[in-house]
């Protein structure tokens, strides 16, 4: 690809912030998606048949049957996003086509989000937050309504202790919270020292004894239902359970069946097991203010999107330059 004369044909599957297409028209041959509506199965062959690099996004799924469609000049697969379950990577491997993600630069934002989501679940401020819009404050204050949960000195137990993980763990002592974590190896000392955490080297204890859980691992084949409907009853009754991660992590028809019956408190969700498709389940849970949902706003800030936008475009640009993209993603680190 080094060899290339001409500007690379850059295809990129969603909106980016203006700096960054801005940035990319200056440097590729670009294809940019103005409507910014996902692209279909359809639109996502044409476009790797076409490009020599394609930037899509977590609503792309590259699985081997779009990847046998793909064109001999696409090379690179930059995803915009840290996540790469939604990419065929060792099908792409094998067509000897790269892939790339960004990662770090999600990191603060998304451990913001989960503390929120925490605090928000464990204080009801979203359903707070309905009562004065819906005109539902006539008998104004009272010292028996809308009880929530304190959260200082409950337990946090922290599903993947990476970079998410020990930023969260980093707020959530910050206010008081006892630090659990369980994750595929155990964290160094001297971030078990800082964070004064617990390591569970079983998942099933851990959950048994915390009070709030937190999903901050990947989605692969190993964690797929992780936390699973045997893994959710053994939670406490009074149980918080939070997601920011992936979706497809916890077994959403049991965790909404047991909040439903009271075997679990209530839930903190940001992504889901079918995205954009929610659970209508969880939507009523929801209304009823058992659960807390948003539309998949962990990583959402201007910084982030121009910071993953920024680390695109260095991994296309070090690939057509023919050196390593600091970013590439091989089977073995999944």
């Amino acid at each position: 690809m080094s060899s290339l004369k001409r500007k690379p044909l850059v295809v990129v599957t969603r909106r980016l912030p203006e700096v960054v297409e801005a940035r990319m028209r200056e440097l590729f041959d670009i294809r940019l998606n103005p409507d910014d509506k996902p692209m279909g199965s359809e639109a996502l062959a044409t476009a790797l048949r076409e490009a020599d690099v394609l930037v899509p996004t977590v609503t792309d799924r590259i699985d081997s049957g779009l990847l046998a469609q793909a064109g001999p000049n696409l090379r690179l697969i930059a995803n915009f996003g840290n996540g790469v379950d939604h990419i065929d990577v060792a099908g792409a491997l094998e067509r000897g086509i790269t892939v790339t993600n960004t990662p770090g630069v999600l990191t603060e934002d998304t451990a913001d989000m989960t503390m929120a989501l925490i605090l928000a679940v464990a204080r009801r401020v979203a359903e707070g937050a309905r009562i004065i819009p819906d005109d539902n404050w006539d008998a104004g204050w009272s010292p028996t309504w809308m009880l929530g949960r304190r959260i200082t000195g409950k337990r946090l137990g922290i599903v993947g202790m990476g970079r998410i993980g020990q930023a969260l763990a980093r707020r959530a002592k910050a206010f008081g919270l006892q630090i659990h974590y369980h994750n595929r190896r155990k964290a160094p000392v001297q971030i078990e020292r800082e964070l004064d955490a617990t390591y569970w080297e079983s998942l099933d204890q851990m959950l048994a004894r915390v009070d709030i859980v937190s999903v901050n691992c990947p989605h692969t084949p190993a964690t797929y239902h992780l936390l699973s409907a045997r893994r959710l009853k053994l939670l406490k009754p009074e149980a918080i359970v939070v997601n920011t991660a992936r979706g497809e992590v916890i077994d959403e028809n049991a965790l909404a069946r047991l909040i439903e019956a009271g075997e679990i408190s209530a839930a903190g969700l940001d992504v889901f097991e079918q995205e954009p498709a929610v659970s209508p389940r969880l939507v009523k849970l929801a209304r009823s203010g058992k659960v807390v949902l948003l539309p998949h706003m962990g990583s959402a800030t201007h910084e982030s999107r121009t910071d993953m936008g920024e680390k695109v475009i260095i991994n296309i640009k070090t690939f057509m330059d023919g050196h390593r993209p600091p970013d590439r993603i091989l089977p073995s680190m999944l």
